[in-house]
């Protein structure tokens, strides 16, 4: 089975949807699915921007689920999110970029990191990210939407940890998804390996980002 989709995803108002609310989820156990990551960590007061020339993933799951996090001013905070999972993935042209606001003296300072160019690609294993909004072209094979999130095998599983997720919440599974031109905006990204070929970081006065 073969899907193809073209478009923009609002992945805070998908996720609010899969997730019934903070007290909910926070009371109910993630379980851990074999070979997941038992990983979770606050997430900063600052989301990322990423671009892709194109993903290539094997193993492909998506849940929604709660980053805990703080604001800039140190105050605590949720973001609702949808983690797309893959077991391994390749990137090709990637880019990703922070902005900082307020330093003294400086004003805003981004932070801009390019990786997978020049023929070469970014490689990962158990890869995920927590993403708030998304737009790319996309093909899925062997899709299944509206799985248990618990009971979607066919990418690494649920992060686990203190992860705030529903296990049995909506959640959709492929054998593999092709991603172009991606788009993304994120909280998080976790990977049990990430080699980037071709790193170059560099800092930038103001505000410059990959989109």
């Amino acid at each position: 089975m073969e899907s193809q989709v073209r478009g923009g995803t609002r992945w805070k108002r998908f996720a609010v949807v899969m997730v019934p609310s903070v007290a909910a989820t926070a009371a109910i156990g993630v379980a851990l699915a074999q070979g997941a990551l038992a990983a979770s960590f606050s997430v900063s007061g600052q989301s990322f921007k990423v671009t892709a020339g194109q993903l290539e993933g094997q193993g492909f799951s998506q849940y929604g689920a709660l980053d805990e996090g703080y604001t800039l001013k140190g105050e605590k905070t949720v973001h609702p999110v949808a983690v797309s999972a893959f077991k391994s993935a390749t990137i090709t042209n990637m880019c990703q970029s922070v902005v900082t606001p307020g330093v003294p003296l400086l004003g805003s300072v981004s932070l801009k990191l390019t990786a997978g160019t020049g023929g070469k690609k970014v490689e990962a294993e158990n890869l995920y990210i927590d993403v708030e909004d998304l737009s790319a072209d996309a093909v899925f094979k062997g899709i299944d939407i509206g799985v248990a999130a618990k009971d979607a095998n066919k990418g690494p599983g649920m992060k686990g940890g203190s992860e705030q997720a529903n296990p049995y919440g909506f959640a959709q599974q492929a054998d593999s998804a092709t991603l172009s031109d991606v788009k993304q905006t994120a909280w998080a990204t976790t990977a049990g390996t990430f080699k980037l070929s071709n790193l170059k970081m560099s800092l930038h006065k103001g505000t410059v980002e990959c989109y």
